[in-house]
């Protein structure tokens, strides 16, 4: 015999199957939409909502650097300082994904900030500087990258920057320098005036709590790694975290390299280093009538883009695989690389468009 208790329908599945009748209801009047879309409108920064954030401010840092403070919706896991983030933004009618070092410590009402430097003819960084306002949203995605400290710290910690290098570097400092115990930074970049977060930089100094070094090229020329050994006399007894352009990097790894020291270097590129270029060739765009002409040495991204195809894109550097489409046939060259990757139809083939150029005629699944 079934008592009355054993026929009691527990009160959680009772609200469960009244959510799921209400859940197929509003889907019936919100046709041809989904309810989502209209809960996205009344709470943009919902759990469960594709993940955004809202601007809550924009304050200029130096003449072309900007710092965009955000609070993320309720899906934000959280970062580690050192590590980027990638950010969508609407420009002109496409969205454009770009990744920036995040410049804040961990903060209690959940803000992030990230630092961008203006680059010519850069169109989400020009947008970044000139037209983001308080109160809009911008899309985003989790935080990644290990370009970060280990915990315990260092004893003993260098830092060499350039440019916007400073970046993730800052974001460092300001969580963690009260655990470090000795640390020099040794940035470079054009002029006093032009030094991110460079008046903060120098208090840092002048209360002792860590050795700075400028480097002004406009007077002393580009940072000679000859002459670091005198800046910092037990460079080998440091931990080194060196972030910048491309050529200071490629020169920082092959001195470390040469002294030996390689497994006491960390990096960070901004741009992915690139091959030789190869002879170009003709992209085919599937689904589209686009079909253009590229050099070898031109991402299939940046072609694409040039023609008005829009792209998915994220770090465009080869690291976050946000570019990736089917090479449905044709060659392409990795840049970073020189290889060579041909396909014909049916054989599944992806490619990263950021970092893969024409290598000859070829046809992206887009």
């Amino acid at each position: 015999m079934t008592s009355t208790a054993d026929r009691t329908v527990p009160a959680a599945s009772i609200r469960a199957g009244l959510r799921s009748r209400l859940w197929r209801v509003a889907e019936t009047l919100a046709t041809p939409r989904d309810p989502a879309h209209y809960l996205d409108m009344l709470n943009p920064l919902r759990g469960g909502a594709d993940l955004r954030a809202r601007v809550v401010d924009v304050r200029p840092e130096t003449g072309d650097a900007v710092t965009v403070v955000l609070r993320p919706g309720a899906g934000w896991r959280g970062h580690v300082p050192g590590q980027y983030v990638r950010v969508g933004l609407d420009v002109d009618g496409v969205r454009r994904w770009r990744s920036y070092s995040l410049t804040s410590p961990p903060a209690v009402d959940g803000s992030i900030s990230i630092t961008a430097k203006r680059v010519p003819d850069g169109m989400v960084s020009a947008h970044l500087a000139q037209h983001l306002r308080p109160g809009e949203l911008v899309h985003l995605d989790q935080a990644c990258g290990d370009f970060v400290l280990p915990d315990p710290a260092p004893d003993k910690v260098l830092f060499i920057t350039g440019g916007s290098g400073i970046t993730p570097v800052m974001g460092m400092l300001r969580s963690g320098i009260d655990r470090l115990h000795d640390v020099v930074l040794v940035h470079s970049e054009r002029s006093a005036d032009d030094v991110i977060f460079g008046d903060e930089l120098r208090a840092l100094a002048a209360q002792g709590r860590l050795r700075l070094v400028e480097q002004h090229t406009d007077r002393t020329g580009r940072l000679d790694l000859g002459e670091l050994a005198a800046l910092v006399p037990d460079l080998a007894e440091r931990e080194t975290w060196a972030c910048g352009p491309s050529g200071l990097l490629d020169a920082i790894e092959e001195h470390w390299s040469a002294a030996g020291l390689a497994d006491r270097l960390r990096t960070e590129r901004f741009r992915t280093a690139l091959a030789e270029p190869g002879e170009g060739g003709t992209v085919r765009f599937t689904g589209t009538d686009t079909v253009v002409e590229s050099d070898g040495a031109t991402p299939i991204l940046d072609a694409g883009e040039g023609a008005g195809v829009l792209m998915p894109s994220g770090c465009r550097m080869g690291i976050c695989f946000s570019c990736v489409l089917p090479l449905r046939e044709g060659s392409v060259r990795d840049l970073r690389t020189g290889e060579v990757t041909t396909a014909a139809p049916g054989d599944g083939v992806l490619v990263q468009t950021c970092v893969s150029a024409a290598a000859g005629a070829c046809d992206i699944d887009h």
